[in-house]
């Protein structure tokens, strides 16, 4: 059985392993970075939109004990990170922070993981900075005409609906965010309400609302245009839950179709958050992708 706590820590039979939390200055701010492990490969971990680092704890531990050094890192604006009110917050500028982030962390390259917005800010950085990606790792990814993906749109509707809640700011984000959270699993046990309350804490009150939307206003696909998919030569996994309900499973086909050389592994019965739903398997399919022995568990 493995237990989880709402810090940086995981619980297994007889070994407890915390992370590391660590600031790292990025330019106009810092990052907050959680690191698993010490001396081995690093990989580094990139969460999606409306989450944060807190969604690797599960996948941290495990990469760690297979002697892999995980980062899993809160991107610029998000979670513990810093917000600075006139920062950029779009894809390619979560690159370039990333970037400065890796020479904070005395890193000329690592395998890049990226999950949903995550995995479009993995991708830009793989081909604008090709000598920072050892491996490319994309999990239900964003891509072509999906930037920003359904959930982003369907956010922005909700502020109409729940206009006059959000006026009052008394519920910060959780009206509009609560939802898409709710339904990143097929298995919506997996999302109970204590944890959907984690992920909303960095957005509470008006504040955390106002800078949620801004979030969403900088998802731009204009970002993406400059990436030429053909030309990415760093070894690719594109991992897909099949039961996604915000992109199509064909956007990781056609990224895999499309980069070469890349390998698609579809997950059936699991949605969008899979660190949440199968953190075991998708740890496995890393360790096995970076070629270090897997540890097979039950989820």
């Amino acid at each position: 059985m493995r237990t989880y706590a709402d810090d940086a820590e995981t619980t297994f039979p007889d070994i407890t392993i915390d992370a590391d939390l660590l600031r790292i200055p990025v330019g106009p701010g810092s990052m907050h970075v959680e690191r698993y492990g010490h001396g081995g490969a690093p990989i580094l971990l990139v969460h999606g939109f409306g989450t944060c680092a807190f969604l690797w704890r599960g996948v941290g531990p495990v990469l760690a004990m297979a002697n892999r050094t995980a980062f899993a890192v809160d991107l610029f604006g998000y979670g513990e990170s810093d917000r600075p009110f006139d920062a950029q917050f779009g894809i390619a500028a979560q690159s370039d922070y990333l970037d400065r982030a890796l020479t904070a962390l005395r890193l000329s390259k690592a395998t890049i993981v990226g999950i949903d917005l995550g995995a479009a800010v993995a991708l830009h950085l793989t081909y604008t900075r090709p000598d920072r990606a050892d491996r490319l790792v994309l999990i239900n990814p964003i891509a072509f005409d999906d930037v920003p993906a359904d959930d982003v749109k369907m956010m922005a509707r909700n502020t109409a609906r729940f206009a006059l809640r959000i006026s009052r700011g008394l519920l910060g984000a959780a009206p509009l965010l609560r939802e898409l959270l709710e339904h990143g699993g097929a298995d919506r046990s997996k999302m109970p309400d204590r944890l959907v309350a984690r992920y909303l804490a960095p957005f509470v009150g008006k504040d955390g609302l106002n800078h949620l939307l801004a979030l969403a206003r900088a998802i731009d696909d204009g970002d993406m245009q400059e990436i030429e998919l053909g030309q990415i030569d760093r070894p690719t996994l594109v991992i897909v839950g099949d039961h996604d309900h915000f992109v199509s499973p064909k956007v990781a086909e056609r990224l895999s179709d499309t980069i070469p050389g890349s390998r698609l592994v579809r997950l059936p019965g699991i949605g969008r958050l899979i660190p949440e739903e199968a953190p075991d398997t998708l740890a496995n399919l890393l360790l096995e992708f970076v070629g270090a022995a897997g540890m097979v568990r039950s989820e």
